[in-house]
C-alpha cells in the first residue's frame, strides 16, 4: 500500500522518507485545508529529498470557485513548479453549485502534463460523487484525494468503496487515518492513503498579543482588502 505524508514543512517531509513513506504532498497551512507551498520549501524538498512529491495548487483559502485572477496563480504556479522535479500536481476547480468546473480542471490537467494530476479534496463537496469521478477520469484525471464524502474516511468507507471499484484510476483514501483505523483500508483493498500525522509541539510561550484571526477560516467566506475602506482611508491621510 502506498502511504502518502502531507507535509507542510521541510522536517515533515525528512520525517516521511525517514519512515518509509512512499510520497509526500507538499502543501501549507493545514489549518484552512492546505494552501500552495512557497517555492523556497518545494526547491529544498526536491533539492535534498528523494521522496516522491506532489504539490498542492491551491492559491488562497475559502472555497475553490476562482475568480481569473485566481486561476492564473494557479497556471503560473504550475508552470513554475513543474521546472522542480516534483512528480504531480494536486489541483481542481469547483463551480458556484460545487459541481467540477470540467472545463478550467482539464486546463490544469493539460498544464501539468506530463505530471499525474490528484483532484483534491474539494471533491468531497461535489453532488453525486460517482458519475464526477467518471467524469474526472475521462478528463485525465490520474487520482481522487476523498474521505468518501464524510468527516473522516473511516465514516465515508461505503462511499470510498464504490468510487474504488467504479473510478478508472486511484482513489486515495484520507481524512483522520492514523495506526489505529489504517488497516482497515488495507483490509478493504485501497492501493493508497493520505494522513499527515502530525503532533503539536509547544515551542513558546504564550505570546503578548495573539495574531490569529478565527474570521480568516469560514469557508463560506473570502477575505479581500477592501476598495472603499482603503479609499476612504488614504484620502484622510492626503487630506
Amino acid at each position: 500500500m502506498v502511504v502518502e505524508v502531507c507535509a507542510t514543512n521541510f522536517q515533515s517531509a525528512l520525517n516521511a522518507q525517514d519512515a518509509g513513506a512512499d510520497r509526500i504532498e507538499l502543501c501549507s497551512e493545514l489549518a484552512v485545508g492546505g494552501i500552495t507551498p512557497n517555492y523556497g520549501l518545494l526547491k529544498k524538498v526536491t533539492s535534498e529529498l528523494n521522496i516522491l512529491v506532489h504539490v498542492l495548487i491551491r492559491p488562497r483559502s475559502g472555497d475553490f470557485t476562482y475568480s481569473d485572477s485566481d486561476f492564473e496563480v494557479m497556471k503560473q504556479n504550475i508552470a513554475l513548479y513543474k521546472r522542480l522535479k516534483c512528480s504531480g500536481i494536486v489541483s481542481g476547480v469547483l463551480d458556484k453549485d460545487m459541481r467540477v468546473d470540467m472545463a478550467r480542471t482539464k486546463e490544469l490537467i493539460d498544464l501539468a502534463s506530463p505530471l499525474t494530476f490528484t483532484f483534491l479534496r474539494a471533491f468531497d463537496w461535489t453532488p453525486d460523487p460517482i458519475a464526477t469521478a467518471k467524469k474526472l477520469a475521462e478528463i485525465g484525471v490520474s487520482r481522487i484525494l476523498t474521505s468518501g464524502q464524510a468527516t473522516s474516511a473511516v465514516e465515508g468507507l461505503p462511499i470510498l468503496t464504490k468510487l474504488k471499484d467504479t473510478f478508472m484510476g486511484t482513489i486515495l483514501a484520507a481524512g483522520g487515518i492514523n495506526p489505529e483505523n489504517a488497516a482497515q483500508f488495507k483490509a478493504h483493498a485501497f492501493e493508497e492513503i493520505h494522513l499527515s500525522a502530525t503532533v503539536q509541539e509547544k515551542t513558546i510561550d504564550v505570546p503578548k498579543i495573539a495574531l490569529n484571526s478565527t474570521k480568516h477560516f469560514d469557508e463560506t467566506m473570502q477575505s479581500v482588502s477592501s476598495l472603499i475602506i482603503l479609499q476612504q482611508l488614504i484620502s484622510q491621510l492626503n487630506a
